[in-house]
């Protein structure tokens, strides 16, 4: 199986736990030495390497509960996924996957993924997740005008912008309209502005970008903001009202799509279907099973409609006030529109805010992703630059200036224009950072930009290059400062080879191997047989007189398509069909009618309806062709890989362990 960069970084961490093994006896206790001279004798032996106590109890205590860890059953049985483990582990050391290029890289790609939580200010993250969750309280609706500039503009651009917008704040301050001054042509520079003047309706905490989110909550009901600068430009903020949080709601829906392209006739029939169902809702028809059946969304019709608890900006706007405005539990609305189609709404459950400690992990997830994420950072690199004994001569980003030229504004300036500039500009300890090293910052950081000047991008070119520096020298030191990141890596570099490893051997040869695996298949064909199955029409008539009537056309030997154009001409409810072949135990009207033939009217004790089994062929139990059981062959084949591999590699690297040392073992 090919699997994805996701389920495999799911499964570096714990990769211990998918492997099988035996284990050998050793009487004499080889012994390492760790932490500058304190003993920690060798557990296992497996080829040459040598597994100490400590390295083992690291892994084990942390893949095992409290109740398991000591248990001696699950200790052998953990042994043996320990051993399989190294043994693989062992044998790509051996052909020099640790070596390779493309190992380091993903290597590094998950190390800075690691490292994330250890390159910040824990204090001020914790005072924004706080911040954040108060901010939760409340939703507010505002308006807003936004005049664009760029991050990077020229300090005379960014005044004009800061200008024209004080403009537009005087107009309102004076009495003007805020939404009509923002629906003005030429005044706001959000597109939408023309159609809603501003209008954002109701938002919360975490669903704007961070200064545009403060600058909303500091601002009192009937104000206009003095302008925020966010990265989309300089905005004025109007907050209209404020209100309570209106917490999530849980509902299910009954949803028919109305697609962009379709005809005069398809929307008729799609308002006519909502309809129909409503008033079957209204005549007592349950919610979950008219879901099951007509619901165009087939992801919730399974679940009834039900869809996951969600809250303020999360749906469309006309899906999210229906929901809300639903008193009681089991209220449903009538039908409504939004861009996605027609939709019933049910209420099944609503709720206040969780406690800040309940939302915590959530928060902390959303708020390293957002951009208020960069003030926990910004702590950090201060930090940084007190406890390394940072020291600069920023002057000297200056010299630079007579080396460069239009190129770099179309992000290709050559660094051998500065070929001589090789002065130390700051350091961090004894770790120095040159011109030269700035030189290639720029070179590798370059981009098109709007011509400025070279001062400015300069001074931001250095700025950024001290950040940078300042994290990825507390990155490098993380292993030396933090035992839990030292023995994390390991576990990641062992993770990844065995994965990669496993996949050669394993898994994507099981795939590729297409001989082999039909030749696995010839020899245990017997394993993969179907059951007895028939070929089977079911008609679900909504009535006994639609039955009779399906019947009448069965007689004339109509089509299917043509049943249902009949049937269902006046309702699209009246009459489904589904044919295809059935396993025995799948459908209880197909069972009662498990002979050739139509079955005799059949009423389904769910929804009343009537229905009408045509069994066109039984067809008996066979072994399944290798295109039909190709997935539980390929797992099967997969399995006899992995034992041969295992077997090999115990032969290749013999495996020892001190059963002494084991039952020291907590």
């Amino acid at each position: 199986m090919n699997l994805s960069v996701l389920s495999k970084s799911l499964m570096l961490p714990v990769a211990l736990l998918t492997i099988n093994c035996a284990i050998a006896q050793v009487k004499k206790p080889p012994v390492a030495t760790i932490d500058g001279g304190k003993t920690d004798a060798v557990l296992m032996t497996i080829g040459a390497t040598k597994v100490t106590v400590s390295e083992f109890e690291n892994v084990y205590h942390k893949n095992n509960n409290k109740d398991a860890a000591g248990d001696s059953k699950s200790l052998n049985e953990y042994i043996d996924l320990f051993v399989n483990f190294k043994l693989k582990v062992n044998e790509a050391e051996e052909l020099g996957l640790d070596t390779a290029r493309s190992f380091k890289e993903e290597l590094g790609g998950y190390r800075k993924q690691l490292a994330q939580p250890y390159l910040t200010d824990k204090d001020v993250n914790e005072k924004l997740l706080k911040e954040t969750y108060d901010r939760l309280q409340e939703d507010i609706h505002a308006s807003h005008i936004l005049v664009k500039v760029s991050e990077t503009a020229l300090p005379k651009d960014t005044l004009d912008a800061y200008n024209k917008i004080l403009k537009i704040r005087a107009r309102i301050l004076k009495g003007e309209d805020f939404n009509k001054v923002a629906a003005e042509k030429g005044v706001s520079d959000d597109p939408s502005s023309k159609d809603n003047g501003g209008d954002l309706g109701f938002f919360t905490a975490l669903q704007m970008v961070y200064p545009f989110e403060s600058a909303a909550y500091n601002t009192k009901v009937g104000d206009v903001s003095m302008p925020v600068r966010t990265r989309y430009g300089y905005h004025i903020i109007k907050v209209k009202e404020r209100r309570k949080a209106q917490g999530e709601v849980m509902v299910a829906h009954i949803m028919v799509k109305t697609p962009a392209n379709m005809t005069k006739d398809d929307s008729l029939n799609n308002f006519t279907k909502i309809t129909e169902i409503y008033n079957k809702l209204k005549s007592g028809s349950k919610f979950d099973d008219l879901a099951a059946e007509f619901s165009d969304d087939k992801t919730s019709s399974k679940k009834g409609g039900e869809l996951p608890w969600f809250g303020t900006g999360k749906m469309p706007l006309e899906f999210e006030k229906t929901a809300f405005a639903l008193s009681n539990r089991g209220d449903f609305s009538q039908p409504m529109r939004t861009k996605y189609g027609w939709h019933i709404v049910k209420l099944i459950d609503k709720r206040g805010l969780a406690s800040f400690d309940d939302m915590k992990n959530d928060l902390k997830s959303k708020v390293t992703k957002d951009s208020r994420a960069q003030a926990g950072r910004a702590s950090l690199i201060t930090k940084v630059k007190a406890e390394y004994k940072f020291k600069e001569n920023p002057k000297l980003a200056d010299e630079f200036i007579g080396v460069m030229d239009s190129t770099l504004f179309d992000g290709r300036w050559d660094i051998t224009k500065a070929k001589g500039l090789n002065k130390p500009m700051f350091n961090f300890n004894d770790k120095v950072f040159t011109q030269a090293d700035f030189a290639n910052f720029i070179t590798t950081h370059q981009s098109k930009r709007t011509k400025s000047d070279f001062k400015l991008v300069l001074n931001q070119f250095y700025k950024q290059f001290v950040e940078e520096s300042a994290v990825a020298y507390e990155e490098s030191r993380l292993d030396q400062k933090y035992p839990e990141f030292k023995s994390l890596m390991q576990e990641y570099r062992d993770g990844i080879l065995l994965f990669e490893l496993t996949d050669q051997k394993v898994w994507s040869k099981a795939v590729k191997d297409t001989l082999g695996s039909k030749a696995y298949y010839e020899k245990n064909k017997m394993n993969y047989m179907w059951d007895e199955r028939a070929d089977a029409s079911v008609y679900s008539c909504s009535s006994d007189k639609i039955a009779l009537q399906v019947r009448g056309l069965m007689k004339k030997k109509k089509s299917e398509k043509d049943i249902l154009a009949v049937v269902n001409k006046d309702s699209q409810l009246n009459l489904q069909i589904e044919t295809r072949i059935f396993n025995k135990g799948e459908n209880e009207f197909v069972d009662k009618n498990w002979n050739p033939g139509t079955s005799a009217d059949m009423v389904s004790e769910k929804d009343k309806k009537t229905v009408i089994v045509v069994t066109n062929k039984l067809l008996k139990p066979e072994p399944k062709a290798y295109v039909d059981s190709k997935g539980m062959v390929t797992a099967d084949y997969q399995n006899y890989l992995e034992k041969e591999w295992i077997a090999s590699l115990k032969a290749k690297y013999p495996v020892t362990i001190d059963k002494t040392v084991l039952s020291t073992i907590k």
